[in-house]
């Protein structure tokens, strides 16, 4: 029987991200992920526009990750773009450009897509049932342009939204300074709570599970753990304290860029972004009033590749 070979592309605000997987009984086998910061919403909030250079730099991620697909047998690559490319005033003008260089068609999905795929992906292999049945649940998403919230029980989707706070725009709006300046924090995380309670998160008294996906939660996974190659297997499933966190920002508010650089377990390229993910990661957590946070390392590229495969 001819193997089943598929690829996602998944470009986000901040990075484009990359699934190779092969279909199995079970659903699917990946084969190969990669991930590449190359900022596609940089100064998007500022401008409303892409910039011709953050256009060009991804697409030619998008073209190397779709030359990697071929090579690997993927039969369909399929690609989608988010936030970013739902508030550019110009997202046609890249989707030519990637069909030039990649010579694939990227689909812009809509908050409520991307929200219902990324439960999918993140709940699909972590224990969201227990001997009473499922587990209320609360996922949230953190990118650079914005975060997912979706609610549910299980592997059920009961509502979800997407708000416009992320890491980019965040340190874009407060973290510009290097090293960031006095109260930054204070000021950040006052402004993530007052947009969030504007869509309704609130304290929850029943138990929810929290389970945070996304380049911010896995990245203070890495460093929590120092872990010299990142490993996004080894932090899937693990448990992120309130404590931690906080350790975490008040190391990195301290810290100019470069110094964060050297901090083991933080790729390089997320040293601008870090805090900025890390405030809107402990907000989630203290307006919900949970100590610890679960780390999904999968999302909606793996929430896609499932429906793919069920074709």
């Amino acid at each position: 029987m001819k193997s089943k070979i598929k690829c996602v592309i998944d470009i986000g605000t901040n990075s484009v991200k990359f699934l190779l997987a092969e279909k199995t009984d079970l659903g699917f086998c990946a084969l190969d992920e990669r991930n590449e910061i190359v900022r596609l919403g940089e100064k998007l909030k500022e401008t409303g526009l892409l910039s011709q250079a953050a256009m060009e730099r991804n697409a030619d991620a998008i073209a190397n990750f779709a030359q990697v697909a071929r090579d690997g047998g993927a039969e369909e690559i399929t690609a989608v773009g988010t936030m970013a490319m739902r508030t550019a005033k110009n997202a046609r003008v890249f989707c030519e450009i990637v069909k030039r260089k990649a010579g694939i068609d990227l689909r812009v999905i809509d908050g409520q897509e991307e929200a219902r795929l990324s439960h999918m992906g993140a709940t699909s292999s972590l224990p969201v049932r227990d001997e009473r049945g499922d587990k209320e649940l609360l996922v949230f998403d953190t990118g650079g342009g914005s975060t997912e919230f979706i609610y549910g029980r299980g592997e059920t989707l009961d509502r979800s939204f997407s708000v416009p706070i992320g890491a980019v725009w965040l340190t874009e709006e407060f973290f510009r300074s290097d090293p960031v300046e006095t109260r930054s924090v204070e000021k950040a995380e006052a402004s993530v709570r007052e947009e969030l309670s504007k869509w309704g998160v609130a304290r929850e008294n029943n138990g929810r599970l929290l389970i945070g996906i996304g380049g911010a939660v896995t990245t203070l996974a890495y460093v929590r753990d120092g872990a010299p190659v990142p490993d996004s297997g080894a932090v899937h499933g693990t448990e992120l304290s309130g404590r931690a966190i906080s350790a975490q920002i008040e190391d990195y508010a301290k810290k100019t860029i470069d110094e964060r650089k050297k901090i083991p377990g933080l790729p390089p390229k997320r040293a601008d972004v870090v805090l900025a993910g890390a405030c809107v990661v402990r907000t989630v957590m203290n307006i919900v009033g949970v100590s610890t946070v679960t780390v999904s390392a999968r999302g909606l590229r793996h929430g896609l590749m499932e429906e793919l495969m069920k074709r």
